[in-house]
């Protein structure tokens, strides 16, 4: 690898309790930013926008690629800025060094009290990755993706990737369970960097072009790395999503009966959801591709609920209290206005959820969705979710899904195909 990767030097650090200054600090400057998120010996940069207004409130916009997140919990007290996601239960807290630096931690409560990456945000900076994108090796295109190779856990993804004018890099990896949503970076030369920060998620993919291969390592928060390996193949497929997640012998129905974020108890079997199609996804409020499928179901169900589509969402939280979990569940579904109920079940392990919902064989991934008919049967379960960040894999899912919903609405049995 080349000298494109380098270390980042250690930061003047925060500490969670500073909430007091002798004199207030200069306001940080509004416009674009670069956050350097310090993990594994390696940046994970990406950029945001901020925001300020007469009032006093202060905003953020992330970017990933098209993928834009607005975060509007930011507040400003004395030297301390404080931003809360919008969604995961996760947080910036820094110190405003000047206009232009600040200095802190990245909270990620979901993992943990003590969970914590140090970062160091710079005003002006409007590249992710610094440095020349000038001899760009191609890129572009569709790849055959091994991940960890010769281990127990190694799988396969399909690895696509854009190349852009002004030597930006976008794209994502694509797995059984689903994609690793909007990356964004740039190739310099042979060395091919990618980012990603969505709040739940800091992903940083790094690799080498080696002939006709990319090599390279993958690296999640603070500990988290693997090795991958890819080569072009545009006809690449997984297996298909419809096959991997099934009911056990001798059910055809499914059973469930848990309670909504009021606490009210809600089953599958209650009067509302009789001689109507159904779709159950199972999920968890800290699961990205959740939230990216949730937001589809969401315009589903305004779309064909009064043609009879009815939408329940099973989740599976990472809070061992039921209290902390049902509230992290109404922030959810009030931050998307999630018009369908959503249950909660349980903590979020996939044996948890097999044992919680004993008609499925496993659940593989968070999400799965399980498609019922009029007649209470199930007639597909599909494991796990390509989102927006795929591009054409998610317009044609989008598009055949709408017309696998028009046929269990019409006829209550569907023999359209949903398409990988």
């Amino acid at each position: 690898m080349r000298h494109f990767l380098y270390l980042i030097l250690p930061a003047t650090l925060l500490s969670a309790c500073a909430w007091t200054s002798p004199q207030p600090s200069a306001e940080p400057r509004t416009g674009t930013w670069r956050m350097e998120l310090s993990m594994q010996d390696r940046i994970l940069p990406f950029s945001f926008e901020l925001a300020g207004s007469d009032s006093g409130t202060w905003s953020m916009h992330i970017h990933n690629g098209t993928e834009h997140i607005r975060v509007d919990e930011v507040q400003l007290h004395h030297d301390t800025l404080v931003a809360r996601m919008p969604l995961y239960d996760s947080e910036f807290r820094g110190i405003v060094r000047n206009d232009s630096l600040i200095e802190g931690h990245w909270h990620n409560y979901l993992k943990g009290p003590d969970y914590r990456i140090p970062f160091v945000a710079k005003a002006g900076l409007t590249h992710r990755f610094p440095g020349p994108s000038d001899g760009a090796a191609p890129i572009a295109g569709t790849w055959e993706v091994r991940f960890s190779r010769g281990t127990p856990d190694a799988y396969n993804a399909i690895g696509q990737f854009e190349q852009h004018a002004d030597g930006r890099a976008t794209g994502t990896f694509m797995t059984e369970t689903g994609d690793y949503r909007f990356l964004e970076g740039q190739v310099h030369q042979d060395s091919l960097l990618l980012s990603c920060f969505d709040g739940s998620h800091a992903f940083l993919f790094a690799a080498q072009l080696v002939g006709d291969s990319l090599h390279g390592r993958f690296f999640s928060g603070t500990h988290w790395q693997e090795p991958w390996v890819a080569v072009r193949n545009p006809d690449f497929h997984l297996r298909d999503p419809d096959s991997l997640t099934f009911l056990r012998e001798g059910h055809t129905m499914i059973d469930l009966r848990f309670p909504d974020t009021d606490g009210n108890m809600v089953s599958s079997a209650d009067q509302r959801f009789r001689g109507k199609p159904l779709m159950v996804q199972i999920m968890g409020s800290w699961c990205p591709n959740c939230v990216d499928e949730t937001r589809l179901l969401n315009e589903l169900h305004a779309k064909y609920n009064e043609r009879g589509l009815e939408v329940l969402a099973v989740a599976f939280e990472k809070y061992d209290d039921p209290a902390r979990a049902q509230q992290a569940l109404k922030r959810y579904q009030s931050t998307l206005q999630v018009r369908y109920p959503i249950l909660y079940g349980g903590s979020a392990s996939k044996e948890e959820a097999a044992r919680k919902l004993p008609f499925l064989d496993h659940v593989m991934s968070y999400p799965t969705c399980i498609f019922v008919g009029r007649d209470g049967k199930v007639k597909r379960i599909r494991t796990g979710f390509y989102g927006p960040g795929t591009g054409r894999h998610y317009e044609a899912y989008k598009r055949d899904l709408e017309g696998y919903i028009e046929g269990l609405i019409n006829e209550g049995t569907a023999t359209a195909q949903i398409a990988p």
